[in-house]
């Protein structure tokens, strides 16, 4: 199987890619001139010419061109088809097979490989049509070549109207992420776009436009021809344009890679890194990201990972994080850049305070309407989940204070589970129980109680549910299930019985705390994993049981008899909170993963993912009971919360297109590969058009999950749901967050692979203690899966 295609640089090997503003506005005739007189100019080193894909006539194909007037220029064409039309119908109508996309990627960095072991050189890439002619699969070519992120060469329209195309041209591939070196065109003397070409590039962007003479007609006696095209070739004027862009593109080539080589010294002496102990820091260990595009980081090389005579300096690194668990459609994804650069020239950002604008009005309304909630009214919208969390909190502690008739002073807690994280702002720090993330926090000052709860693991093969000691002492010891599913089947288990020693358990302990005096002003909880705790899936009949057992005992929360619940919608005990900045929105595998549990909260908050990983946005939804609790006539009764940048538009057009694109998927079936693979019995894919809150699925397959798990000397359990893999590391002497003990497996994968076609490879990823985590995104492709699966086994080995 091949690896993932690796960005197209080597120290030795300048690779550059050719687009054309328009067809027919001259790349050939540039291309050639460039590749000719770099063969000139630097005599010692190889000169190479790669069309990826041509049409149309074999005597009249761009590398024929290079053949006959660029004498000892390497050439090749990939895919040649006679038709004279666009690759995605000379293709099909070839009678050949259609190319994916990721093929022709493949050969030309595979080409690119080949050439740059041959030692120093040149390498012009030539693209067909304009930047947005299809490729054979009927992708344009701006979005299919991102990956290979070679510097461009734009040829510019010198024609009527080229001004326009030659701009459009260079917008759209600025916006996807290209580096435009120069801007190459004929210096038409009627029209004269040259001359406002460039000024305008000059004053607007710092990119050079160089202008060379019209080429001759062509002649109908081709001799004459080829003689005239020898001639312009050979002419002054020609080879001085030429000149100057080759030695622009040659000291632009080296201060790219001097760049990224100095960056991780210069980020070791200024930058100040979240969540790292710098003084354990040294420069060679940051990783300097030269760009990003699907599930990939492209990453500087260390030296020793290859041993080819030229090293590639640059690999792909799997995101194995997911950015911080935000990524979800793929880094780079051209529909939420274009939302974006839609939302930026229409709007910048606009305040909020007291005003709407369409992306926040449609953005809310899809969210509200996908929950499927009957409770949720409101959405509040802020910034990150850190800040979410806390608004969420204030709405539901002044609710509380409001329905039970306390004291503005009266100091109330939340109740929570164990590991729970929600954020570390001090607020949202004030909701975690003591631990490594906050011991030391000066303002630090945890509010509330915090559950212990049985967890969810496959170990040796077998799905069970853990209970740990502590809980041990007061709940019967954990049960082994014959599937996950079975186990997130809590309908059927409460039919059992199963959830009345946890109710018990939490009504009794609710009581005690009563009994001291406590008071607390909601429940909040990450529904179905804690993540910043550990990644512990937690049993899904615990937390249901949490909610039933609030909603059903007011009196364990007040002393005085409290206003019954208004209506069906209205909340009881506490305001329920779900946490699901981590856990929403398909990570898990659902929009929500309160699906899960088959319970309704109050308050829900979501971030992460709502943006699918471009930009940070946070939305608060709530009830319309809460919100009437912040109706008062006195501006103090409002809810006094807000960002400079609440609900800036750019954040909530991504985010609706985001969420659009995540629905869409779902319903046209694009996870089927992955349920496919053991997580559902037939019996179940039968049922999976009707409501069964049981079916449960990953990205991971089933057996390999249980194959982790038997590894019972190494790993204490594995568990897998959604895009997510939590493979928990044996460690016998320290537990939880200081523990050291994943890191030999994450430093496993991170050596990676030395390539293949595609180039080298390695998965990035992140530990919480002796737990790896490795998590795909919404679009990974099975293939990739299977890949990272080789990979963690053979670190294992």
């Amino acid at each position: 199987m091949d690896s993932p295609v690796a960005s197209l640089l080597w120290r030795s090997l300048r690779v550059h890619q050719v687009f054309g503003a328009n067809t027919e506005v001259g790349k050939t005739v540039c291309t050639n001139l460039l590749c000719k007189l770099a063969k000139k100019l630097w005599r010692d080193e190889h000169v190479s010419f790669l069309k990826p894909v041509s049409t149309g006539p074999l005597n009249e194909a761009d590398d024929y061109h290079i053949r006959r007037f660029a004498a000892g220029v390497a050439h090749k064409t990939l895919f040649q088809y006679d038709i004279p039309a666009s690759p995605h119908i000379a293709a099909p109508a070839s009678g050949k097979p259609v190319p994916l996309d990721n093929d022709i990627l493949l050969q030309c960095r595979a080409y690119a490989a080949e050439r740059a072991a041959r030692g120093k050189g040149w390498l012009f890439l030539e693209t067909a049509g304009g930047v947005h002619s299809p490729s054979p699969s009927g992708s344009t070519q701006g979005s299919m070549y991102i990956p290979l992120r070679a510097p461009a060469v734009l040829v510019g329209d010198s024609r009527l109207g080229g001004i326009s195309q030659t701009i459009a041209a260079f917008e759209s591939l600025h916006i996807r992420g290209y580096d435009v070196e120069a801007v190459l065109l004929f210096r038409d003397t009627k029209y004269q776009n040259y001359l406002f070409l460039m000024d305008y590039f000059d004053k607007h962007h710092g990119i050079p436009v160089t202008s060379i003479p019209e080429p001759p007609a062509r002649a109908d006696d081709a001799d004459k021809d080829a003689e005239a095209m020898a001639a312009y070739y050979g002419g002054e004027e020609c080879e001085a344009a030429a000149a100057q862009v080759l030695a622009l593109l040659d000291r632009r080539h080296a201060e790219r890679i001097d760049s990224m080589e100095s960056l991780a010294t210069q980020a070791h002496q200024h930058i100040w890194y979240p969540f790292t102990q710098q003084a354990c820091l040294k420069p060679e260990d940051i990783i300097t990201l030269d760009s990003a595009h699907g599930d990939y980081f492209q990453t500087l090389a260390r030296p020793s990972t290859s041993t080819e005579p030229d090293t590639a300096v640059l690999r792909s690194s799997f995101d194995g994080s997911a950015s911080w668990w935000t990524q979800g459609l793929g880094h780079a994804n051209p529909r939420l850049t274009l939302a974006a650069a839609y939302a930026a020239g229409r709007y910048g950002h606009v305040m909020f305070a007291g005003c709407i604008h369409k992306p926040a009005m449609a953005l809310a309304s899809s969210l509200l309407d996908a929950m499927g909630n009957p409770r949720l009214t409101r959405v509040f919208y802020s910034d990150n989940g850190s800040t979410g969390t806390e608004v969420a909190v204030k709405m539901g502690l002044r609710a509380a204070r409001m329905r039970y008739g306390w004291d503005a002073h009266q100091k109330l807690g939340i109740v929570g589970l164990k590991g729970g994280y929600h954020g570390d702002t001090i607020g949202a720090m004030d909701m975690a129980e003591p631990c490594a993330f906050n011991e030391k926090t000066e303002w630090y000052e945890g509010k509330g109680y915090w559950f212990d709860y049985p967890t969810v693991l496959c170990r040796d093969g077998n799905w069970s549910i853990v209970v740990n000691d502590k809980l041990g002492e007061v709940m019967t010891g954990g049960r082994t299930y014959g599937s996950l599913g079975d186990i997130f089947d809590v309908q059927a288990r409460e039919g059992r019985g199963e959830h009345h020693q946890y109710e018990e358990y939490i009504a009794q302990t609710l009581a005690a705390l009563q009994r001291k005096g406590l008071k607390f002003g909601s429940v909040i909880i990450e529904p179905i994993v804690v993540g910043a705790g550990g990644m512990e899936l937690v049993d899904p009949l615990f937390q249901r049981a949490l909610v039933h057992t609030v909603r059903k005992s007011p009196h364990l929360f007040t002393s005085s008899a409290s206003p019954p619940p208004k209506d069906a919608r209205d909340w009881s005990g506490l305001p329920i909170i779900f946490d699901e900045v981590f856990t929403g929105l398909y990570r898990l595998g659902r929009f929500t993963s309160s699906s899960y549990l088959g319970v309704h909260p109050d308050i829900s908050v979501h971030a992460k993912l709502l943006t699918g990983g471009l930009l940070p946005l946070c939305a608060t939804l709530s009830s319309e009971h809460i919100f009437h609790v912040f109706g008062g006539q006195d501006k103090s009764d409002a809810l006094l919360h807000g960002h400079s940048y609440t609900a800036h538009p750019v954040g909530c057009q991504v985010a609706l297109e985001s969420v659009r694109q995540l629905q869409s998927m779902e319903k046209s079936g694009a996870w089927d590969w992955a349920k496919s693979q053991g997580w559902q019995k037939a019996e179940e894919e039968e049922e999976a058009g009707h409501a069964n809150d049981s079916l449960v699925w990953a990205s991971w397959p089933l057996d390999f999950v249980e194959r982790l798990s038997r590894q019972t000397h190494r790993i204490a359990g594995v568990w897998a749901l959604g895009s997510v893999l939590a493979i928990h590391v044996r460690d016998d002497t320290i537990a939880g967050y200081k523990s050291n003990a994943a890191q030999h497996l994450r430093d496993a994968v991170a050596q990676g692979r030395s390539g293949g076609a595609g180039g080298p490879w390695n998965v990035h990823c992140r530990v919480l203690g002796n737990v790896l985590y490795v998590m795909t995104s919404q679009t990974t492709t099975r293939e990739t899966v299977q890949q990272i699966v080789r990979l963690v086994e053979e670190s294992l080995t």
